[in-house]
């Protein structure tokens, strides 16, 4: 795979290209910026920027003025390899809190077609309706610690609305949910993109988060996605590496609360 290459096609078909990410949501470009606007349950920021050192600042402003005049903040997504150089501190300066860097991986769908065993009584579910939906966000709050309303929201907006570009699974062992996933679909790109994997402490360590990446690499496969995009945590990067996904850049959340 040619990282370079790859690297260019996703900044301009998946960041400056970008496609809303629920019924709610909706797309604005300018010359420098482009950025999701959605209602308060869904996400907003920007996505992208192609700024220098002139007019970067006043490029800030601008985003601030947007979302507040909505009445809510917003985050900025700034890639290890976005210009101004120091876009993150003008940030910070302008009163943005930085979140843990991740790492943005990719891998080519071909060569992650791999078998991956689950645990004896775990089995993968796919999730199409409101029970699975409670069942992933159940997971995923006990997964990672954290309120899951917002996943709740834009998971079900999203099969409602557009279920052919969602595809989110739950791991069960018997009845209980102990790992679960989502993987975005955008149509018209090369890219499909993995999101929210998480297993409940205790069932970690035994090939479940590998098995939810194998099943969505297959299913992205299958649908004609040539590319899997993960934001990688520093827990979940050795394991994709070991997948065959290369780490392309770095990606930190910057937000920004009125």
């Amino acid at each position: 795979m040619d990282h370079t290459a790859v690297l260019a096609l996703y900044d301009r078909d998946m960041r400056r290209g970008a496609h809303p990410d629920g019924p709610d949501a909706r797309i604005e470009r300018t010359a420098g910026v482009t950025r999701q606007v959605a209602s308060a349950q869904g996400w907003n920021g920007v996505v992208w920027s192609g700024l220098d050192t002139a007019d970067a600042d006043t490029a800030i402003a601008e985003q601030i003025a947007r979302y507040t005049a909505l009445g809510h903040g917003f985050e900025w997504k700034v890639y290890g390899h976005d210009r101004p150089a120091d876009l993150g501190q003008r940030l910070a300066r302008a009163g943005f809190t930085s979140e843990p860097e991740e790492t943005l991986m990719i891998g080519e769908t071909r060569d992650l077609l791999f078998d991956a065993a689950l645990p004896d009584g775990v089995r993968i579910v796919p999730v199409t309706d409101p029970a699975g939906v409670g069942l992933v966000t159940d997971a995923h709050e006990r997964a990672f610690g954290t309120d899951a309303s917002r996943l709740r929201h834009q998971l079900l907006a999203r099969l409602a609305a557009d279920p052919d570009t969602v595809v989110a699974v739950v791991a069960l062992a018997g009845d209980e949910p102990v790992s679960s996933a989502r993987m975005e679909l955008v149509p018209g790109t090369r890219f499909a993109g993995l999101w929210g994997g998480g297993t409940v402490e205790g069932w970690r360590g035994r090939g479940i988060y590998r098995a939810l990446v194998a099943h969505r690499a297959r299913v992205a496969a299958d649908r004609g996605y040539r590319y899997l995009q993960v934001d990688a945590s520093d827990r979940s990067r050795p394991i994709l590496e070991r997948l065959g996904l290369a780490a392309l850049s770095t990606t930190t959340p910057y937000v920004y609360v009125p």
